[in-house]
């Protein structure tokens, strides 16, 4: 089943696949502009046929209305990202909004992988964080039509310490993976339900789990829900980008940035999505 999706607002599908393009676990082809999405085990591909300011989609595999529904969730094609670039044509980030315009936030495919990827990721570089979320999806996961799925929170549940810790896991890193995938498989942390909560509600249920802290939970809210109003005050690479975009000596502090939320808010995660853009 081929489904046409044409939308009436501007969105750069080129800087979307650009940026998912940094996970080497998502299937996409830059030159034919399409992205594989698994889907409850099904396959779907999301291909752009049309311009930034004329855009179409071609969406090929789902058959069903609530796949298809996530599929727009994802991929921002439920709702325009023209309100939130008029909002901030009128701020101090309006040039880099100019830039980017039709740059949307994208969602992880699983609430799952979200979380194990978050939990992995932390407090390593960028290319052996890759490295090893790859390592676990590859040795747990499995291979659909050529697109790697996450693993199932069952299967990690089962896992010791040691299996890990033969991947390169850290003990403490092992625990975290190996516990919260516990909670989920017992049904005492449903991410389901939780998505349907307000962020406070989310960030406080999840940070009683060994190994989810603010940034952790932040990044769920996030790329995980699609959130719009978040803004990480201790990410390096936030205060490094408004150094840059702001031409100052020295990173803005937390009290500096956060001045600014007044005027950002309610799109926060947009103006972090940007700046992060314009280090990338």
């Amino acid at each position: 089943m081929i489904t046409q999706l044409q939308l009436n607002f501007p969105y750069d599908f080129d800087r979307v696949i650009e940026r998912l393009s940094m996970d080497p676990l998502i299937s996409l082809n830059k030159e034919e502009r399409y992205v594989l999405v698994p889907m409850d085990r099904k396959i779907g591909k999301v291909q752009a046929t049309g311009t930034t300011d004329k855009p179409s989609f071609l969406i090929e595999g789902i058959f069903e209305d609530v796949q298809y529904q996530t599929i727009k969730e994802i991929f921002h094609f439920d709702r325009s990202l023209e309100p939130i670039h008029d909002h901030f044509a009128k701020t101090n980030l309006a040039a880099l909004f100019g830039e980017h315009r039709g740059t949307p936030i994208i969602r992880q495919f699983s609430l799952y992988a979200t979380l194990m990827k978050s939990i992995i990721h932390q407090q390593l570089n960028l290319s052996f964080a890759h490295t090893l979320t790859t390592r676990f999806v590859h040795t747990f996961g499995e291979e659909v039509e050529g697109v790697w799925l996450y693993p199932q929170p069952e299967k990690i549940a089962r896992l010791n310490v040691e299996t890990l810790r033969d991947l390169q896991f850290s003990t403490r890193k092992a625990e975290y993976v190996i516990g919260v995938s516990k909670a989920i498989a017992n049904r005492e942390l449903n991410l389901e339900e939780l998505a349907h909560e307000d962020d406070e509600s989310i960030v406080q249920k999840l940070v009683k789990y060994r190994g989810i802290g603010p940034w952790t939970a932040g990044s769920f809210l996030l790329f995980g829900l699609g959130r719009p109003n978040l803004f990480p005050l201790a990410d390096i690479g936030l205060q490094n980008a408004l150094k840059k975009f702001w031409n100052l000596p020295e990173k803005p502090n937390a009290q500096e940035i956060s001045s600014h939320f007044s005027e950002w808010s309610p799109y926060l995660s947009y103006a972090a999505l940007y700046l992060w853009r314009s280090i990338e």
